[in-house]
């Protein structure tokens, strides 16, 4: 289903799986970088840190297509 959907040319679908990838991949690298680079040995303060760096991600996206949405408009 996923394969024709973006051979379909969905941008919508793609760009919100895309967000959601991105989102997952920024919830990892940000645990890591608790658990590795911080050394953080509380797994509360690292899910908390980690989440938080991922919704920020997941908000910036939405907050660039919503801009990209208004600019579209407005050159209609």
């Amino acid at each position: 289903m996923i394969g024709r959907t973006l051979q379909a040319g969905n941008k919508s679908f793609e760009r919100e799986f895309m967000q959601e990838i991105l989102t997952v991949a920024t919830y990892l690298v940000g645990w890591l970088v608790c658990k590795w680079v911080l050394e953080i040995e509380s797994g509360l303060i690292t899910l908390i840190i980690s989440l938080g760096a991922s919704l920020f991600v997941y908000i910036l996206i939405g907050v660039k297509e919503i801009e990209e949405k208004k600019k579209k408009k407005n050159r209609n």
